[in-house]
């Protein structure tokens, strides 16, 4: 080994000390603070100025006094211990993350793609996160997530912030006139709300988020639709429209029409049309409540951070093939 390297081997079990006298220059608060005898600091800093080669304290009265050569080493000692610290800290949320679990109900339509994309993100970074999914309808989720049955929520339209939650948007996507694949706006390239007065509108049920965002689009459009079915998933709505048994307005689903339009499956068949209205549009994003410092699970915070972080970015491509 040579020799400055022996030194340092010397040194580094006295560096704690060393930043601890630095930070009170008094030996014997220096020994209460980090619990040992007065003596084994003595011993210390005896140890270490050989090892050096200098004196680093000189006594002065009842304390000590840092010398040229301590004030030149101190900051370098500090810094090395907070990069040690920081090192302690990566390790300790990695084991955390690995042995943590992440709560989060979420809506139904966020089951095949945003929240795999999110996920698949964070397993990336910390194989050994587990998670507990829970979907169901908006108020729900968000009941969920103020009882503590989950720690985070994904939901559209994204909470408001309030005294207990917090939330932060992470993306806005359109919404489409759903109509069979012969409807006669089937073929155009917009609709407006005023063009399906009257006819059977396959809803949501009350509670879904999707409900709420049609109720205000036809609250503007100054009528009440005709409900003919409600259901309680966005699949369900798009089967009865394929078969012809009224509209629906959802998010975007994919490429249209639904299935192979043809007699031997019932002519069975969905289009996505565009529609004219400044309310046309969920914005999507992640919920969470309000905890003391501190208190946080890590890998909640972790992914937490990750989402609101990362996650307009990571899902940029599914919004922009959606939105198309």
């Amino acid at each position: 080994m040579e020799p400055d390297q022996k030194q340092l081997v010397q040194l580094l079990p006295l560096l704690p000390v060393l930043a601890e006298l630095g930070r009170t220059e008094h030996v014997t608060e220096t020994a209460e603070l980090l619990g040992v005898p007065q003596s084994t600091v003595s011993r210390a800093l005896a140890r270490a100025s050989a090892v050096v080669g200098t004196e680093l304290l000189v006594r002065d009265g009842r304390g000590v006094r840092l010398t040229p050569a301590a004030r030149t080493l101190l900051p370098y000692i500090e810094q090395a211990l907070t990069a040690f610290q920081a090192g302690l800290d990566v390790v300790r949320d990695e084991s955390d993350v690995a042995r943590g679990r992440v709560s989060l109900s979420f809506q139904h339509t966020f089951g095949e793609a945003t929240l795999p994309l999110l996920i698949s993100a964070f397993r990336s970074r910390h194989p050994g996160a587990v998670f507990t999914l829970s979907q169901g309808a908006r108020n729900a989720c968000l009941d969920e997530l103020a009882s503590g049955e989950s720690d985070l929520a994904l939901t559209a339209p994204v909470a408001p912030p309030g005294r207990n939650v917090s939330s932060a948007p992470l993306y806005r996507e359109p919404l489409r006139l759903v109509v069979h694949h012969s409807h006669p706006l089937a073929t155009r390239p917009a609709a407006r709300l005023a063009d399906i007065r009257g006819e059977p509108f396959v809803a949501l049920g009350p509670g879904y988020g999707m409900r709420s965002l049609t109720d205000a689009m036809f609250r503007e459009a100054g009528y009440r639709p005709r409900i003919a079915f409600e259901s309680q998933d966005s699949h369900t709505v798009r089967g009865l429209v394929s078969a012809g048994l009224g509209v629906s307005i959802l998010p975007p689903g994919g490429d249209a029409p639904g299935r192979t339009v043809s007699p031997e499956t019932g002519n069975l068949g969905w289009v996505e049309v565009p529609l004219e209205s400044g309310l046309a549009f969920r914005e999507v994003g992640l919920s969470w409540r309000r905890r003391k410092p501190g208190s946080e699970p890590v890998p909640v915070r972790l992914f937490r951070d990750m989402v609101v972080t990362e996650g307009p970015r990571l899902l940029a491509g599914l919004v922009r093939q959606r939105s198309r």
